[in-house]
């Protein structure tokens, strides 16, 4: 990431007509290119108006706002939103038009060829884990929710844009899928290096997705810009903290990626497996439980000593499914999260492919969070 400024405000001011107050009111601000930059308040703050006033979906009051140095009040605004992708919440798909139709809307309008279209299609759909098979003559309404949002992400990116605009674009999704698609965005972002001004709410998404973060009060002043670490260890006054809220060092935990510590090994017993041999195994490591492999080394079930004991069941069905399991990039938040629900208090960590890599722990987590917070080696 470079720190020259790819998108620039001066002093800019959004008023309304019978409105005492402006949305925004004397906005400066600068906008690294590559980097992705969190606006983060309460309600009210001027969050979504500061984006649709960088895409002139609305038009500023006063103040300059410039895009690569161009002031982009002298652009024609149909061409510049070409420019810049946009992701809300909503994801705002056409209904009445495939999944391939939707990501084709800007190419389209920019008299792309079709075969470079549609390749464009193919690629978007592989970039955001959707097979194009499955999805390029489906429709939205044949979408889960986090489908959708991965869809409106792919046709944000059809024209291949330096700048993404993304409002709350993970906020109306369940949890477990929200953490995944932003782990995903994320993991997308180290190779795209796009420069992303995204909205939220939710301090802990702020923090995990930004590489800088500005907290903005009501009329968008703003009270704190800069690294989620460095607000996280030095707020600049009371309304920063008040909206950090408590725990401070398990927000951390978001800015940690499992690959940053070292993962536990456990026995593990891979099928096929005699009963026998895996007791004997088992009684004679440290460990309280084994993981079940599959013939390709992924995991299956947690195994103890009283599930290989009851000799009713086959071991393929003895002891507890593990139906949640983790990647590297995940975060230790997920971890955290996945081990206090876990049966075995563990996280089970596995590669792109689903293969066992190894397992987190509240101990290895401990360690790592310790370390990071200066009270011992990491």
């Amino acid at each position: 990431m470079t720190t020259d400024a790819l998108i620039r405000l001066e002093n800019v001011t959004k008023a309304y007509p019978g409105q005492e107050e402006a949305a925004v009111r004397n906005l400066s601000l600068e906008v690294h290119r590559g980097e992705v930059l969190v606006l983060v308040g309460p309600s009210g703050c001027g969050k979504s108006t500061t984006l649709r006033l960088i895409n002139r979906l609305i038009e500023p009051t006063s103040g300059r706002l410039y895009l690569d140095g161009e002031d982009v009040t002298s652009m024609n605004p149909s061409l510049l939103r070409r420019k810049i992708g946009y992701v809300i919440q909503q994801v705002g798909l056409f209904p009445h038009r495939t999944i391939a139709e939707n990501i084709a809307t800007v190419p389209q309008l920019l008299g792309w060829d079709k075969k470079r279209i549609s390749e464009r299609i193919d690629e978007l759909l592989e970039l955001v884990s959707m097979d194009p098979a499955t999805y390029r003559d489906r429709y939205p309404k044949e979408l889960s929710g986090g489908q959708a949002q991965r869809v409106g992400v792919a046709r944000a990116l059809a024209a291949d844009p330096d700048v993404l605009l993304m409002d709350e674009p993970f906020g109306a999704i369940d949890p477990i899928t929200r953490d995944r698609l932003q782990n995903e965005f994320l993991r997308l972002q180290q190779d795209l290096k796009k420069t992303i001004v995204f909205v939220t709410h939710d301090i802990d998404e702020a923090i995990k997705m930004g590489n800088r973060i500005a907290i903005l009060r009501e009329g968008s002043e703003i009270a704190q810009i800069d690294t989620p670490e460095n607000i996280l260890q030095d707020p600049a006054d009371e309304f920063v903290e008040n909206f950090l809220g408590a725990g401070a060092i398990l927000k951390s935990l978001t800015l940690m990626r499992i690959a940053d510590t070292e993962l536990t090994q456990i026995p593990t017993l891979k099928l096929p497996v005699m009963r026998d041999k895996a007791l004997t195994e088992l009684q004679e490591s440290d460990a309280q439980v084994a993981i079940l492999l599959d013939a390709d080394d992924k995991p299956l079930r947690f195994i103890d000593e009283a599930a290989l004991n009851r000799t009713s069941q086959p071991i393929e069905k003895s002891g507890r499914k593990i139906s949640v399991d983790l990647q590297p990039e995940d975060t230790l938040q997920d971890a955290l999260s996945v081990m206090l629900q876990s049966s075995a208090g563990l996280a089970v960590v596995t590669d792109r492919k689903g293969k066992y890599l190894g397992c987190c722990t509240i101990e290895s987590l401990a360690q790592l969070v310790i370390g990071q917070n200066g009270h011992g080696t990491s």
